[in-house]
């Protein structure tokens, strides 16, 4: 398992490295896909952070909380915001799994992966009992994650 930190790091070097635009909302989707595809392939999550089931689809509280200060959702994130003190080494056996999941969600934009995560059942599921514009932090529930994803592999 690797940090979420890294991981979120790691995301915006290669999307400065591929000129593709990155927004807070992109990133939290690129994260949680990562996760999620890890869960289906491996039976193992990828970082040591969970999901809530936000009106804008699956966020790490995390990432929220690190870009709260300088960031709104729609903010775009640069090369500037990676931590100075990011080694890419911490996540090497787990950088083919992340280029993969950047390379088949990477060209869509934040709001075209919002749309995506609303349509799957572990964002659905989550948000049971809330209506469409009310503050939820309910879970994903890890499980239901690995077994949606692993169901699309088959």
């Amino acid at each position: 398992m690797i940090n979420i930190k890294d991981l979120c790091d790691y995301i915006i070097v290669k999307s400065a490295e591929a000129g593709s635009e990155l927004s807070n909302l992109k990133m939290q989707k690129l994260a949680y896909y990562a996760d999620a595809w890890h869960l289906a392939f491996y039976n193992e999550k990828l970082i040591d952070e969970n999901f809530q089931a936000w009106i804008h689809g699956p966020v790490s509280r995390q990432i929220y909380d690190r870009f709260l200060a300088t960031k709104s959702l729609y903010s775009e994130i640069t090369i500037s915001d990676c931590s100075s003190d990011f080694d890419e080494s911490r996540i090497a056996s787990k950088k083919a799994h992340i280029d993969s999941v950047l390379e088949a969600y990477g060209k869509f934009t934040g709001a075209q992966l919002e749309e995506m995560t609303h349509r799957e059942e572990p964002w659905i599921k989550a948000r049971e009992g809330y209506r469409s514009t009310q503050r939820c932090e309910a879970q994903l529930d890890n499980d239901v994650i690995r077994d949606y994803y692993k169901q699309r592999l088959a």
